[in-house]
Parts: structure tokens; sequence; C-alpha cells
């Protein structure tokens, strides 16, 4: 789950078909119109890009209670092959959750086995990008204080501004974001799959993905022909579990992988020798930033800037060599070279937070979130502090009941994970794996990176998944993938995806 990508620093129904289903009926009939998202002329568009196309529809703003007439907007793309005839549609996912998905489908232009036989569709689920919005007013509550301040006064200005996110949350979102759920959501995408003509789809989704994938297959297990959940939350259990590992998750990805890195390039970054050495420096320049914070283009740098910064860092490793660079710019080892990044919007931001909020119940108040962060801060420090789900303990729940998802009469399931993912670590994939039904477990040994297929560079991942989505060669058992080495300094390299999701400013609307 990509609670804060690199952009601020370095820049996751039981019946059939809901035409049958009596929440359905009031959906008016209506057909998607298709155009062009982008002008020619469109900077940095990849080639094939053209072909994107985008449109909307719309969807009840609660299916549970349709015919109150109230309605939500859905902004969807489509990207078809070449030739026009697709051997299947994929929905895809970015993740987030909440991370707009429209301009997704472009990252597979470079997957041309996939892209050259299926019909790909990206969306905005309901309350982010170009569908209708929820808000938390721009507030977060990560980063407005340093978590590991455990004197009252901070506590207070903690746990004081996640109840604030929580009641801006709500009463910015109005009456749409007690039904920005997964329980709504994936009954919009059945309703697209309609829309679409199409008896069966597959599905294709990262981090928070996972989860909606998961569900989609709970709800409508006949409406689904293939599915690929890549860097896995604990899908099978609340919100709040799969972020109980979290600290632990990033902690890991921190001190195998990132500061021995470090370290091998210290004639480059001049942060010490030894991992223990960099960490000492990361320990320091941390102190020395919340006594004299550092203002760069793209950021104010204090210590929790650093922390949310080198967060950012370990889900990608190719995020290494400009993580590393600007962590030795502040602690002063190396000369600014770095320019500023693009941010992205509040509505992605107030989705996560409302899928989390009002999915799942959130067990513990203030007190439990005092003790948690001190336990968890002192075995796990760099990610270990922070709260990501804190507002929920504050957040005025509406009467949601999910589906369990467990597997059962859904098709055959891949899952891809690292060994060594931050985000949605192991531990909770292969429990989830354990609770779902007719799953296979693809995992990327020393491998750290959060999102493998499409997205990178292993050629057995996707090798694997194109068998499974083109071929329909579906693994009988679980199976392994090698990871990719570490980059070298100069070997840097954006992310498809936030590439991808860049080129969304530029959608003609």
């Amino acid at each position: 789950m990509r609670r804060r990508t690199i952009a601020a620093a370095l820049a996751v129904a039981t019946a059939a078909s809901l035409l049958i289903a009596p929440q359905a009926s009031a959906a008016p009939a209506q057909k998607i119109q298709w155009q062009q998202c982008f002008a020619p002329g469109t900077p940095d568009l990849p080639p094939g890009g053209e072909r994107l196309e985008c449109g909307s529809f719309t969807a009840p703003m609660d299916w549970n209670n349709p015919r109150n007439g109230k309605t939500i907007t859905i902004a969807v793309s489509r990207l078809q092959p070449k030739s026009g005839t697709a051997k299947q549609t994929i929905f895809t996912n970015p993740g987030g959750p909440g991370a707009p998905g429209v301009t997704l489908p472009l990252v597979y232009l470079d997957r041309p086995k996939l892209s050259d036989n299926a019909e790909i569709i990206g969306i905005d689920i309901r309350g982010t990008g170009a569908s209708s919005n929820v808000t938390c007013d721009g507030f977060d509550a990560e980063g407005v204080t340093d978590p590991r301040d455990r004197g009252r006064a901070n506590l207070d200005l903690l746990y004081g501004s996640m109840k604030k996110q929580a009641e801006l949350c709500q009463a910015r979102s109005g009456e749409l974001g007690r039904y920005v759920t997964t329980d709504q959501t994936v009954k919009d995408l059945d309703l697209l799959r309609q829309l679409l003509g199409k008896r069966k789809v597959s599905w294709l989704g990262y981090s928070g993905g996972t989860w909606v994938g998961a569900y989609y297959a709970t709800y409508f297990p006949k409406s689904l022909d293939r599915i690929v959940l890549d860097s896995n939350v604990e899908f099978t259990a609340p919100w709040q579990d799969s972020f109980d590992d979290w600290g632990m998750g990033f902690e890991r990805r921190f001190r195998t992988d990132f500061l021995p890195w470090v370290a091998k390039y210290d004639s480059t970054y001049h942060l010490g020798k030894t991992a223990e050495e960099v960490r000492q420096s990361y320990e320091r320049a941390r102190v020395k930033l919340n006594k004299e914070p550092v203002t760069r283009p793209e950021n104010v740098y204090n210590g929790v800037q650093l922390d949310l910064l080198l967060r950012a860092v370990m889900y990608r490793s190719k995020d290494f060599p400009l993580g590393a660079q600007i962590f030795a710019e502040l602690a002063g080892t190396a000369p600014a070279t770095l320019k500023a990044q693009a941010s992205y919007p509040d509505a992605a931001n107030a989705t996560a937070y409302s899928l989390f909020c009002n999915d799942t119940k959130f067990r513990g108040d203030r007190r439990f979130l005092e003790r948690e962060s001190a336990t968890n801060g002192a075995k796990w420090p760099l990610v270990g502090y922070y709260q990501v789900m804190g507002p929920c303990a504050f957040w005025d729940r509406p009467d949601v009941h999910l589906k369990h998802p467990n597997g059962i009469g859904a098709p055959k399931t891949l899952m891809v994970q690292s060994v060594r993912d931050p985000a949605t670590p192991l531990e909770g994939a292969r429990r989830a794996h354990k609770g779902f039904t007719n799953s296979v477990l693809l995992t990327v040994e020393n491998e750290g990176d959060h999102g493998i297929y499409g997205v990178g560079t292993n050629s057995c991942v996707n090798d694997v998944v194109e068998s499974y989505f083109i071929d329909g060669v579906t693994p009988a058992k679980d199976l392994t993938c090698q990871g990719v080495p570490l980059p070298a300094p100069d070997e840097a390299a954006p992310s498809p995806l936030e590439n991808a999701r860049q080129l969304a400013t530029h959608i003609r609307r």
C-alpha cells in the first residue's frame, strides 16, 4: 500500500450479475461514450498512448438503496490491441488504495504480449481521480509532528491531528464519503463489465488493488475469468491487520537492502562504509533536521520528512539512487543537484481513508494507539512510530458489512509477492494465500520491490503472468522466481506507474 509516493520527496455478491440483481434495477440505461484521452502532441506520451480512450458512466451513490436516485460518475479508460481483436478484457487497479487508474493501461504498452492480445481497462474508482471525489480538505495528520516524541503535549498534538483528519474527511466529503467502500466499489466494477458487454473480465491489481480484486471475486465470482494479485495486502483480514506488519516490513527492507547498498557506494554518498554507519548517519541527520529544517525545491525537510522520504524510497530499488542522493544532501555529505517533483491530489488520500475507515471496524482508541506506537517504534524505528490508520480510531463509521473473501467459487488466482516487500509484507500475503481457496503464490526471492509484474524488469514474473493471462497456462502449485539485482547509483529509473499517473493531468475532459 503506497500511503506516500516518492512524489513529495522524490518529487496500493453471490449474484452472478448485477443485471439480474435487485439493486441494479435502478441503474440507468447508458452507453459509455469513448474518445481519445490525449490531444495530438501531448508531451511524454509513450508510443501507442494515442490509442488510450477515455469515458465515464454513472452508478448509484448507494447500491443498497439505488431508488433514491442519487448517482455518481466513474471515469474509465480502455487500451485496445492494435489489431482491434482482444482475447480478453482486463480490469486494472494501481492500488493505494484510492490511487487513480485511468492511465495505468499505458504501463503495459511495454508488455506487448499483454497489450497486443487484451483490452486493458483503467478505472478511477469512486472517490478519486476524475470520478466523483471525496476530500480531507488537503489535511493529513501524518507529518504534522514527530511521533518519536512521546511527551504529553506532542501526543496531544499527534492524536488531536488524527481526530481532526477524521472529522475533516467526513465533513468535507459529505454524503458520498459514507459510500466510498469496497462493497460499493465492486458493484461499480460489475456494472462496468455489463456496460462493456462482457460476460467475464479478468483482474490485475497491485497492493490495495489486491484487496479490491479479492472482494470482486467474492461478490461476483462468475464475472471473473483470471485474477492476478501483485504485492498483496492481507485481504482475508480487516484493514487494520494489513498494517500490523508495516513497521517490520519497512525496517527489514531498510536494514537488509537499503543501508548495505548505500554503504557499498560510500564513495558516492559518503554516508558510511557499513550499514550501521549509514544508519547512524540517518539518526544524526534526523536530529539535525528537527533542530534546523532544510528547504529544498520539492519539500521542507525535518526529521519526519526524512523518514517519509526513506519510507517512499523503500518501495522500489530503482529509487535507491535518487533517495540516497537526497539523504546525502540533507546530511551534508553531497552537493544539492535535484529539482522539484509533482505532488498528487487529495482525492486519492481521502479515498484511501474512506476505504480504510468505512470498510472494516477499527479496534482500539487513543490509549491503544499510544501503546502501539511506542511498542512498534522501539522495535522498528524507521516507520514503526507512524500509524497510518490512526484517524480511523476517531471515525464515525457507517453500517458496512463486507462479505468475507475466501476464494470459494472464484477462478484460479495468481498471487505475486516479493519476500522483502515493505508495504505489503510477505507474512500477510501468506496468510491471505492460505485463507483464499484456489490461489497460487508466486514468491519472488531476493527481492523487495512493491509491485513486480509489468512495472519492473523481472522476466520470470512477466512470463508467468502473461502465460497465465494470455495462454491460459495456470500454475498447478506455488512457485518462485528470483529477484533482479539492486541498481548501481547511475541506474536510477522513474517508476512506470508514476509516469503514467502524471500523464493524467493531460487528459482531455
